[in-house]
């Protein structure tokens, strides 16, 4: 239902294209030109009664990346809506079930180590980075370590300024601008789905956390100024990048096309809304082949922004 939606408000785009070129209002447009300040890469597509304004996250946007987050909360005072990430229902059970599966979310199965799964080049370098870091990842998840190596190792979540979706949900919440998530998923199946993927589901997650770990922090810098200057494939490129894009959910063969699914979903109920709609979306899944900026391409929509391939 959510891609029939997505596809008809597609078309209804494309059929009043050449009347929504002319009927873009000053309000929208001003909406449009102040959420561009701010300076975080962004694409715009016109719709028959106003526009939905895609903006491009990177999460932990490093501090002294020389972005405007104040011209983004201007921008989302205006706006007649916002949709912002996934938002996890968790209920008490759900801490529970946490609790009780523990062990399976965070140590590898049975009594098996890392060295059943690597092969000899991936175990070196892992025990490379043990001894560099004095660590002990022997017992230890891999989704768990390539955590451990990116944050804490890597350092890329230290002395990081605010998020969009920071940024936004809190200037709409201020300015009583109706918010939602873009669509929602049960802690259950969240905990389920994480406790079941066997180890080897996690094996590129860790050989990216490694190779990011390895390069050093200076792509941390680079990968906030990529994004700041627009340059989204070296974003994309990006080594810190394309280790988060490999780690769980986003590459789960069941919770990763359902994620995606959603924000296509909601950007074609937006675009039948009137107003502007603003959308802040993870720049992976914005610009990822066959991403969501990719499938609007395909539609025939006309996308305002920087190139993204």
């Amino acid at each position: 239902m959510k891609m029939l939606a997505f596809s008809l408000a597609a078309s209804l785009c494309i059929l009043a294209a050449p009347a929504i070129a002319q009927e873009r209002n000053a309000a929208t447009e001003s909406i449009i030109v102040t959420a561009q300040r701010s300076g975080a890469p962004m694409w715009t597509i016109d719709t028959p009664r106003g526009a939905v304004i895609l903006v491009g996250e990177i999460a932990a946007v490093p501090e002294n990346t020389p972005w405007q987050p104040g011209r983004l909360e201007d921008a989302t005072r205006e706006a007649q809506r916002v949709i912002l990430g996934i938002k996890p229902r968790i209920s008490p059970g759900d801490i529970l079930r946490m609790i009780f599966a523990g062990g399976r979310i965070t140590r590898l199965p049975d009594d098996t180590v890392a060295a059943d799964y690597l092969d000899a080049g991936q175990l070196a370098r892992l025990t490379s980075l043990e001894e560099e870091y004095d660590q002990d990842y022997e017992r230890k998840s891999f989704l768990l370590t390539s955590f451990d190596l990116l944050s804490r190792r890597l350092g890329f979540t230290r002395d990081t300024g605010r998020d969009a979706s920071d940024v936004v949900r809190r200037a709409a919440r201020r300015a009583e601008v109706p918010s939602e998530p873009v669509g929602s998923v049960r802690g259950e199946d969240m905990l389920d789905n994480l406790a079941d993927t066997p180890p080897q589901a996690h094996l590129a997650c860790l050989d990216a956390a490694m190779t990011a770990t390895e390069l050093g922090p200076d792509m941390i810098e680079q990968r906030g100024r990529d994004w700041r200057s627009y340059n989204v494939p070296a974003v994309m490129a990006n080594p810190l990048e394309m280790a988060l894009g490999q780690c769980w959910p986003w590459t789960d063969a069941d919770m990763g096309p359902e994620l995606r699914t959603q924000w296509l979903g909601a950007i074609g109920g937006a675009m039948a809304e009137d107003g502007v709609t603003l959308v802040v979306v993870p720049l992976r899944v914005l610009a990822e082949d066959d991403g969501v900026l990719d499938q609007l391409s395909a539609q025939g929509l006309d996308i305002s922004g920087p190139e993204w391939r």
